[in-house]
């Protein structure tokens, strides 16, 4: 009996990384949408207040605005690895070198 527990409590602590991996592959994919739904509510935004700002200018600021989308879903996702990194080796995973 103290053998399955320990084999059911190895089980246990082996999926955490797995369940943490799902867990932050939705929590990137909940904030690219809303980086996308944000950069839409911008454009509309710009679209509205601007009515007549010329064509290239409207280019240039909705560009600025994807660049700005961009970085900070870089940096969410940059953090969110280093915290599945962080935990996989709190629970004894190997460490990985970034290719």
């Amino acid at each position: 009996m103290q053998q399955y527990r320990e084999r059911v409590t190895v089980v246990a602590i082996a999926d955490r990384p797995t369940e943490l991996s799902e867990q932050v592959l939705k929590s990137v994919q909940k904030g690219q949408q809303d980086a996308i739904e944000a950069v839409h509510s911008f454009m509309e935004a710009v679209d509205d207040a601007l009515p007549s700002i010329r064509p290239e200018k409207r280019q240039h600021v909705l560009e600025s605005a994807f660049s700005m989308t961009d970085r900070l879903v870089e940096t969410q996702y940059s953090f969110l690895r280093d915290v599945v990194r962080g935990a996989g080796e709190s629970l004894g995973a190997t460490k990985h070198s970034d290719s």
